[in-house]
């Protein structure tokens, strides 16, 4: 069930933009911002994604992959009957899809406004699906030992965390033995580029190697929206220190269909560099 914590650290109407700067932050600041952000944000981009989301798809990122066709979960006639966590659900698409197949969905994510949106979904779609919705930190879920089959996450938790590692063992905590664990996160070379869809993203702008996080802060300093980089390296042994062993590393085409720009991606982008990176894990 949903825990009934409003939205916090809502900015005052006519509050200054935040400054966009590269610094330090740590778990508890991480943290803050990430609930802080998608709280207030949530309404805007439901409005914005939702038609691309769909109400019950399974899209990897913003190419539009889809699980009906990838399978990085296994084979979709083998998902009922089993328990599945969803960490950083948003409003919880990917797990109705996933409860639409038999499977016996858990979605969680840190923003309460996002899983109003998936009570939203669920009334305006005629409450057909069978998902618990639990408001937690993905790097302390709230689960026993044990509890899963298998775990996903597409764009959740993992860009937003300071210690991506404390994730990973917590996710393997609460899988059992030989459960998969996919998730995608933004292609760690685009940060080397502008955050634009156009040409004038397609000129390296900064280091790889740069690991200073992205952070937006208030006119006192505070961060209202961190983003963390990794390399392509640091994420693999992330994985490793978590406790799983990479089974494939996906990293999808452009396809022909899709037209639309979402922030930094774009079909001229994403014909030519990567925009997404999907991990397939199994736990030992």
């Amino acid at each position: 069930m949903v825990q009934e914590h409003e939205p916090s650290d809502a900015p005052a109407p006519d509050a200054p933009e935040p400054t966009a700067t590269r610094r330090t932050a740590d778990d508890t600041e991480s943290s803050r911002a990430s609930r802080g952000w998608w709280d207030r944000n949530a309404d805007e981009y439901q409005d914005e994604h939702g038609g691309f989301l769909g109400d019950d798809r399974f899209i990897w990122g913003p190419e539009g992959l889809d699980e009906a066709e990838a399978r990085l979960l296994g084979p979709a006639d083998g998902l009922a009957g089993l328990d599945v966590l969803e960490v950083g659900a948003g409003a919880a698409q990917c797990a109705r899809w996933l409860a639409a197949r038999g499977a016996r969905p858990v979605a969680l994510d840190l923003s309460y406004r996002q899983l109003r949106h998936a009570r939203r979904i669920d009334a305006e779609t005629g409450g057909r699906s069978e998902i618990a919705l639990v408001q937690a930190d993905a790097t302390a879920l709230p689960f026993r030992d044990g509890s899963f089959d298998l775990a996903c996450s597409a764009y959740g938790a993992i860009p937003f965390v300071a210690d991506p590692v404390r994730v990973m063992r917590e996710v393997r905590r609460v899988l059992r033995p030989g459960a998969r664990w996919v998730f995608s996160v933004t292609h760690p070379v685009r940060w080397a580029f502008p955050d634009e869809p156009g040409p004038e993203g397609l000129s390296v702008a900064g280091s790889y190697f740069d690991r200073t996080p992205y952070v937006e802060q208030d006119e006192a300093g505070r961060a209202v929206y961190v983003e963390h980089h990794r390399t392509l390296g640091d994420r693999v042994r992330d994985v490793v220190a978590g406790g799983f062993r990479l089974i494939d590393l996906v990293e999808p085409e452009w396809p022909a269909w899709n037209h639309q720009e979402w922030g930094g991606w774009s079909p001229l982008r994403g014909n030519l560099i990567p925009g997404t990176a999907i991990f397939v894990c199994e736990r030992d």
